[in-house]
């Protein structure tokens, strides 16, 4: 699985970004994270709020931090 959290470096970016790192650790997900700054790059997925969230080419999540319930839903589906 490829995870990809957008976002130009704003608390809750940062917060998507280690919220996600430590559901996919714990839940011993097979997954990389990676962490998209580049402005250029998040505006190819059509979106107008961050941070957002992008498993496997599609955007799941947007312009919101999710608990950590509802994000490991999202990564187990």
């Amino acid at each position: 699985m490829e995870i990809k959290v957008l976002g130009t470096g704003c608390p809750k970016c940062k917060t998507l970004e280690r919220l996600t790192r430590e559901v996919v650790e714990k839940n011993s997900i097979d997954a990389s994270v990676t962490k998209v700054e580049d402005i250029v790059e998040i505006m190819k997925y059509n979106i107008m709020s961050t941070p957002a969230l992008v498993i496997d080419g599609k955007v799941v999540l947007k312009g919101r931090v999710p608990s950590e319930g509802e994000l490991k839903e999202l990564l187990t589906k």
